[in-house]
């Protein structure tokens, strides 16, 4: 072959390469990926509370669509054995309990609406990590989707001031001026930074050093501007348990910091309610930590929860409904539970909701699990790269899930990154993760 055919085969191959199978299915991935997490109501001004809203016809429609294009590229473009790999027991026996609490809730069919988004998300999420045929695919589909995101955000400052930032006349004036760009809020736009930060470390280690570089800054600058205090002190405690380790040749430290790093959380936060000798000790060294009233909430929660300790009140039948808004509103409690959306701690809610069988499982499946697969990763590089990725966004959600509830919260961004961190940790400790030849054109 000479020179001149050799030229012409290259200047067409990145077109070419677009329109291939494995092209297509990137693209795929990629579309799903950014639509899901900007939705289908971006620069919302109402609130938190608006995301997959279940008698939402936009959102019903779309979510419709996604779920639709996520189960036909899995079975058009995915390789079966990476689809079956996403499976497992627990897993199983986790979605087992959440369609028990739809039917024990106290409005089966709006339930069930609800819990379509989120069982939709997950599965987009499957598909988002399974079309990608190799690291630099699934690069690709990282990139569009936070150069989109952030994109949106950042120009939303400037185009929807109103509707990027909490303003003075929201539902919380006391957040005027902090950036939220295409999300609902504040507490949703920083940790999702947080995670494209991560993103972005992935994206240098693996040698993309621009991209990496400029996602890194751009994800930290905004984070910091949500004013998100625990994000903030989250990230790069993060980065440390889960980069330094490998850096001194000790991987095993990760698994073993994480643990530690949970307990600790649990017993700081929870444990200063429902642990006496822990309860005690603050009230004596730290007579004012109540996390922003927090504390209240819990300690009703722990209340409600004693009463229906095996199978909970069901899904989306406890906050908001009228079980709580019908109640009196004593005059020294923190906050007013009857405008309350949800606990701000998500393992919590999960009992409160499913029961404490089901949040045994949960620990299980997004704790242990996890850890399990991380010991479990082939010592090859791209491996180690995209798992040191996956386990920053699990455990960043995971110790996030104490002052905030997302988990099985229909699209709720933050919960739909927190399962691509846990199923994408199962997927790389299975198989090696296959590198692009340089020497082929696709």
């Amino acid at each position: 072959m000479s020179s001149t055919d050799s030229l012409r085969r290259t200047e067409r191959a990145p077109l070419s390469a677009a329109f291939t199978r494995d092209g297509i299915a990137t693209a795929i991935a990629a579309l799903l990926f950014t639509v899901i997490l900007v939705s289908f109501r971006p620069f919302q001004p109402a609130g938190a509370e608006l995301t997959g809203d279940g008698g939402d016809i936009v959102n019903q429609l779309g979510f419709g669509s996604l779920g639709a294009i996520s189960v036909f590229s899995l079975m058009a473009f995915a390789n079966p054995r990476v689809v079956r790999s996403l499976l497992s027991p627990s897993w199983m026996l986790m979605l087992s309990f959440f369609m028990l609490s739809v039917v024990m809730a106290t409005d089966p069919p709006s339930a069930a609406r609800a819990a379509s988004f989120t069982l939709i998300g997950i599965l987009t999420i499957a598909a988002v990590l399974a079309l990608p045929r190799d690291a630099e695919a699934f690069s690709k589909v990282i990139i569009f989707t936070i150069v989109v995101v952030l994109g949106l955000s950042y120009i939303g400052l400037i185009v929807f001031p109103h509707e990027a930032l909490h303003t003075a006349d929201s539902q919380e004036p006391e957040h005027a001026g902090l950036w939220r760009g295409v999300f609902t809020h504040k507490n949703i736009a920083g940790p999702i930074m947080a995670c494209f930060s991560f993103a972005g470390l992935y994206l240098f280690r693996r040698g993309q050093r621009l991209w990496g570089a400029g996602i890194l800054c751009a994800a930290l600058i905004f984070m910091l501007h949500t004013g998100s205090k625990t994000t903030v002190g989250l990230v790069p405690f993060s980065i440390m348990i889960v980069v330094f380790p490998s850096l001194i040749g000790m991987r095993v430290g990760t698994p073993i910091l994480f643990a530690l790093a949970i307990i600790a959380t649990a017993v700081g936060t929870l444990g200063i309610v429902f642990l006496p000798p822990v309860k005690h000790l603050a009230a004596i060294y730290f007579p004012g930590m109540t996390y922003t009233g927090r504390t209240t909430l819990w300690e009703f929660s722990g209340d409600m929860l004693a009463k229906r300790p095996w199978t909970g009140y069901g899904y989306e039948s406890f906050w908001g409904t009228p079980l709580l808004t019908s109640q009196d509103q004593p005059f020294d409690r923190a906050w007013d539970i009857r405008t309350i959306v949800h606990g701000h701690d998500g393992y919590l809610d999960i009992a409160v909701l499913m029961g404490i069988p089901a949040l045994c499982v949960a620990v299980y499946t997004f704790l242990i699990a996890p850890l399990r697969d991380y010991m479990r990763i082939p010592l090859r590089k791209e491996n180690i790269y995209l798992g040191d990725f996956y386990m920053m966004v699990v455990l960043f959600a995971a110790l996030n899930a104490f002052l905030e509830s997302f988990f099985f919260h229909r699209g709720d961004p933050v919960w739909l990154f927190f399962v691509l961190g846990v199923l994408g940790l199962r997927q790389v400790s299975l198989r090696p993760i296959p590198v692009r030849d340089p020497s082929r054109p696709s």
